[in-house]
């Protein structure tokens, strides 16, 4: 049956530096995630979600899917150093083969939304080329982008990431605290998109995002 579908990518950070209390939040967060969105039909029935885990490497944890049909969740593995580039590189091939597989079973596909989390530097500067591919407003599906960065990120680099939206962690919360309060924006986000995507079929599917993430400041995200 054909749906209006609208991609969540969550690119996750899954370098040496979010070892511990980092990764174990987003890893106890993940189930949550499933069970909000998988147990409710006309959520799953319009979004999909897909995780992808990043270092000196990028792969992707989950396929894109409805999560109804997900059985488990994935876990996160902290190692290694922070490749920008792979991840996008990744990114961008991704959305591109999961907006053409959706296309061919008669859905319409709306703009995807990326929800990126990092708590470090970049290894190099060479992922800017391979972001503005990403980004490039001649390729139809270039996504929504909202940023996060905690720990030794870099705001003006999250921001260089944000095309919609960056948040940085303001230290009043832990990093497993601050970053449980990304996971809760990340699942209202998906939740609230596939209520109102359902609830207004004549107008499309549109992403819903979080206006305040508590433990997090809002901040500019860089026009490009």
């Amino acid at each position: 049956m054909s749906q209006q579908i609208l991609p969540f990518y969550l690119v996750c950070d899954e370098s040496g530096s979010m070892s511990g209390e980092p990764i174990d939040a987003i890893n106890k967060a993940l189930p949550e995630l499933h069970y909000e969105i998988g147990g409710n039909p006309v959520v799953s029935d319009k979004t999909r979600f897909c995780l992808i885990g990043f270092s000196n490497k990028a792969e992707i944890l989950l396929p894109l899917s409805d999560m109804s049909t997900v059985t488990s969740m994935p876990a996160l593995k902290a190692s290694g150093g922070t490749d920008y580039r792979k991840a996008f590189e990744l990114l961008r091939q991704t959305i591109n083969d999961d907006v053409n597989a959706l296309k061919a079973q008669g859905h319409q596909v709306y703009r995807p939304a990326v929800f990126f989390l990092s708590d470090g530097h970049p290894n190099s500067n060479q992922w800017q080329e391979t972001y503005q591919a990403l980004n490039d407003q001649a390729w139809r599906p270039h996504p929504n982008i909202l940023a996060f960065g905690f720990g030794q990120a870099d705001q003006q680099t999250i921001q260089q990431v944000a095309n919609t939206k960056a948040f940085m962690a303001d230290g009043t919360l832990g990093p497993a605290a601050a970053l449980q309060e990304f996971a809760k924006s990340l699942i209202r986000s998906i939740v609230n998109s596939g209520t109102q995507s359902a609830s207004n079929q004549s107008e499309g599917a549109s992403l819903v995002m979080p206006d305040h993430v508590p433990g997090f400041t809002t901040i500019t995200a860089d026009p490009v």
